[in-house]
């Protein structure tokens, strides 16, 4: 593991409580295993982050997502996700891959649309031209996937884009 998954996980860790971990479980099921952190503490976790590792690069953060996401537990999950909203002016359309797979993964709507809603749409909005173009046939393929979440993801940003 990184420095910095290491002290992402180890922050979670500490902030978790094993009320909040088991009540997390009743409410979502046992797909992912809960540390009992808070979504505040996720969110005060990445702003630490950001704080000791100043100027983090495009490729940082999306390795980084990855090593987080790659533990099948929700709250490094939801971490990875905080850490792209945080940095999602460093995506690219091309980041629309790795972020699929998140979305395959997700299994809980609490996952999906924070995804969806905080890291895809503005990464879709903020492009132009030719990369535009690729990120929207990228969501044309997911509204026809016949993975739920990337049907979910698709409808989501495509209702946004069309109200906006």
């Amino acid at each position: 593991m990184s420095d910095a998954g290491d002290f992402v996980d180890r922050t979670l860790q500490y902030e978790a409580t094993w009320e909040r971990a088991a009540e997390a479980g009743a409410r979502f099921g046992n797909e992912l295993e809960f540390y009992g952190a808070s979504v505040g503490a996720v969110r005060g976790t990445i702003r630490d982050l950001a704080r000791r590792y100043k100027n983090m690069s495009h490729d940082e953060v999306t390795t980084l997502s990855s090593e987080l996401w790659n533990v099948p537990v929700f709250e490094r999950r939801l971490a990875a996700i905080v850490l792209l909203q945080s940095n999602v002016t460093l995506l690219d359309n091309t980041d629309l891959t790795r972020i699929e797979g998140f979305l395959r993964g997700a299994g809980l709507p609490e996952l999906v649309d924070p995804l969806t809603f905080d890291v895809v749409l503005p990464l879709v909005q903020a492009l132009t031209g030719v990369n535009r173009a690729r990120a929207d046939a990228t969501l044309e393929r997911w509204a026809r996937d016949g993975d739920s979440s990337l049907r979910r993801a698709a409808d989501g940003v495509s209702a946004r884009i069309a109200r906006a």
